[in-house]
This record gives structure tokens, C-alpha cells and sequence, in this order.
């Protein structure tokens, strides 16, 4: 019980080889300056992983690499993993696929780097490994590094999914430049926002297209003055995240407006990461009520609602083609949030191939295969499927 409404909110290794830090591309997106650091590799070492990792023959570094802030244009540096299948590479070197991890939390500990299983994110990057494609991990922002985790800010998470793309083909000269993003809830925002980045952050770097599950494109309708906001038990857990994420855009943001009672009391352990001190976060069911994560007048209400509007999905055309995945059950990121952004993509220009899939939760462990299949559709040159009209 406690695992399942915990995760249901989230959404053997060889030394490094010599890396190269030299990475001179640059960037013409605004307000992003051009930055010789991104993808650069700081910082490597030996990463453990799951037996079955190690059993395929594939190595795994952790390594810390360059990247920018999307809120400030500034240099930052990202912890992540890289690994590489096993065999000889192809010509033109390995694909790579650069995967986009669920909600972990916000702290330094709740970085998937930290975790063998990469808190269980592996189950995404093994079947890549399988079949021959370097896949790059990113912790995200300051999870693993000292700056803050700007939870759920678009902009930064592209920027992070990229880059260490760029520091994989560092980690492994005989990477291609083709690429593609798979991401899982907070991952498939970021996958998703990345799709939208690649032509222009990604210079340099071939972009084939991305997989978004359970992607958190579009919360802001998660509340609203327009009516009552009762949060489901699984948004209410979310909800001391998003208001960290907000406050690093949004200084003025009390997060009294928004919680209170036995959520306000127990905040910091809210904040801890998702999987960790779950006996304690189970013994707050029945103690929790709806009243104590609502917003305290309909002006708090109309600004967080505004605050999530701003870094919704879509935000512009994306650079190829897309693959977005709903469980009709999901009651976290409520799946027609997402139909109605993909209808908005759609609308931009965009080739999406959409399945709402009925029966299934937040971030179902089902819906993976197809998404692994359609990433290797794409790059071995598959046209794509698209439902826009449809």
C-alpha cells in the first residue's frame, strides 16, 4: 500500500575512458547566452548498476556535466549517468537516447544517481541498452548539485535532457549525433519541452523525435478560482514540490497561502524525497483533508494558476515528430490536461501521435514497450505516425 501510493506519485561498471571538454557549439535561443560549457564533463567515475545492467555487458559512468539555467541564462552544472551497450558500434556510432526521469523529489539525495536502479528508472534505459543505443540520464538541476531544483520550469529541463546528450558524446566518441528523448511524468515534460528546444539549444546535434509519458505538459488547471479545488491524495503529495519549484521564479510566493493544517505541519517531511520516510507519509492518511491544500482566497488561487499557465506545454512548435502517452486513470496529471495540449501542438504544427490508454494509472509501466518501440521507429527513418485531426 505504501509503495503503491508513493510511486503512483512519481511518477557492473567499467572506469570512464579519457573524455574530451571541448564543446564549442552555441546557442541562438534567447535569453540563453552561447556557453563553451555545455555538455563539457567535469567529472567522472564508475557507476554501479543492477545485475542485469552489468549481466548485458554495458558499462555505466556518473558523470557532472555542463548545462544552463532556464530561468537566468547562467552556467550550471548537472550530475547524470551514461551508459554504454556492449559490441562494436555501428557506423556513424550509437544512437542515443536521452531519457527524462520521474519525480524523485527536490533534495540533493533524491538525484537518480545516487540510486543503482537510478530509483527505477533503469527499467527505461535497459531495453535501449538491449538493442545497441547509448542512453544519457540527467538528475536534473540541483538534484546531486548544490543549486535548488527548479521543479517542473521547462525551459532548464530541456536544457539538462540536451546536454547531457552533448556529454555522453564525450563520455563515448563513438556516439552519432542523432538522438531522441524518452521521458516519464517530470520526465515527459522535459522530453516534451526538449522537443520544442532541439532545433535551436540542440544546434549541432541531429533530433529525431520524442516520447512523452504521462508527460506533465499542462497542470495549471490542478487549481483554479473557477471552482472547487479538491486535490486528489496523489496531487496533494505533488503539491509541496511544485510550490519549491515556483518559488525560485516567484519569490513572493507564500506557501501558507496554499497549505495548512496537518500539510503545513508536516512540510518538511512532504518535501523529503518521494520514496524515502514512506511509513511516516502513510501515517498521515486520515489526517489529511481536502481544506488543508486549498488555496486561501481565489486571488491566491488565480496566481498559481497564472504561475503554472506560464510554464505550460506547448510553448512552441516542436522539432520533430512526438509520441504522448495518457492513462485514462491517471488521477495526478488528469489525462485530458494532456489531450488538451496536444490538441494545442496540434494546432502549432505538430506531428504527435497520441493514445489515451484506458485502464492505466499515472506513469504505467505498461505503456513503456510501445514508447521504446516508437523511439526505434524513428530512427530507423519510419515516418511518424500522427493523429492531429483525428
Amino acid at each position: 500500500m505504501a509503495s503503491a501510493l508513493l510511486v503512483s506519485v512519481a511518477c557492473g561498471s567499467d572506469a570512464s575512458p579519457d573524455i574530451s571538454v571541448t564543446d564549442t557549439e552555441t546557442s541562438t535561443n534567447p535569453p540563453v547566452e552561447s556557453s563553451a560549457q555545455r555538455g563539457v564533463v567535469f567529472d567522472s567515475q564508475p557507476f554501479t548498476s543492477t545485475a542485469e545492467v552489468a549481466a548485458s555487458g554495458a558499462s555505466a559512468v556518473k558523470i557532472l556535466y555542463g548545462s544552463t539555467s532556464g530561468i537566468d541564462g547562467r552556467e550550471t552544472q548537472v550530475s547524470g549517468t551514461v551508459f554504454t551497450p556492449a559490441g562494436t558500434p555501428p557506423e556513424g556510432g550509437w544512437p542515443i537516447v536521452s531519457i527524462g526521469h520521474g519525480t524523485t523529489g527536490i533534495s540533493d539525495d533524491c538525484a537518480p544517481s545516487t540510486s543503482p536502479t537510478l530509483f527505477g528508472t533503469i527499467g527505461l534505459v535497459a531495453p535501449f541498452l538491449d538493442s545497441g543505443y547509448v542512453v544519457a540520464v540527467s538528475d536534473f538541476e540541483g538534484l546531486g548539485t548544490p543549486d535548488p531544483h527548479p521543479y517542473l520550469q521547462p525551459d532548464t529541463a530541456a536544457f539538462n535532457v540536451i546536454d547531457a546528450v552533448r556529454a555522453a558524446r564525450n563520455v563515448v566518441p563513438d556516439t552519432s549525433t542523432r538522438w531522441a528523448t524518452l521521458g516519464l511524468s517530470q520526465g515527459g515534460q522535459a522530453s516534451w519541452a526538449a522537443a520544442e528546444e532541439a532545433d535551436t539549444y540542440g544546434d549541432g546535434l541531429e533530433f529525431v523525435g520524442a516520447a512523452n509519458l504521462s508527460p506533465a505538459a499542462d497542470i495549471s488547471p490542478i487549481i483554479s478560482s473557477d471552482s472547487e479545488v479538491n486535490l486528489s491524495l496523489p496531487q496533494q503529495l505533488l503539491l509541496p514540490y511544485v510550490l519549491e519549484g515556483l518559488s525560485l521564479t516567484h519569490p513572493d510566493l507564500e506557501r501558507t497561502d496554499y497549505v495548512r493544517g496537518a500539510f503545513e505541519q508536516n512540510y518538511e517531511l512532504l518535501t523529503s524525497c518521494l520514496t524515502s520516510r514512506a511509513t511516516e507519509k502513510l501515517g498521515l492518511v486520515g489526517k489529511v483533508t481536502p481544506a488543508d491544500t486549498r488555496p486561501a482566497t481565489a486571488e491566491d488561487a488565480d496566481r498559481i494558476h497564472a504561475w503554472l499557465s506560464d510554464v505550460a506545454l506547448p510553448r512552441q512548435r516542436a522539432s520533430g515528430p512526438m509520441y504522448v502517452v495518457v492513462g485514462t486513470n491517471d488521477n495526478l496529471i488528469r489525462p485530458e490536461w494532456t489531450e488538451a495540449a496536444v490538441e494545442r501542438a496540434c494546432a502549432d504544427g505538430d506531428v504527435i501521435e497520441f493514445q489515451a490508454r484506458a485502464g492505466e494509472g499515472h506513469a504505467d509501466g505498461a505503456a513503456v514497450p510501445g514508447a521504446v518501440a516508437w523511439v526505434k521507429d524513428r530512427f530507423a527513418g519510419v515516418p511518424a505516425p500522427n493523429t492531429c485531426g483525428s
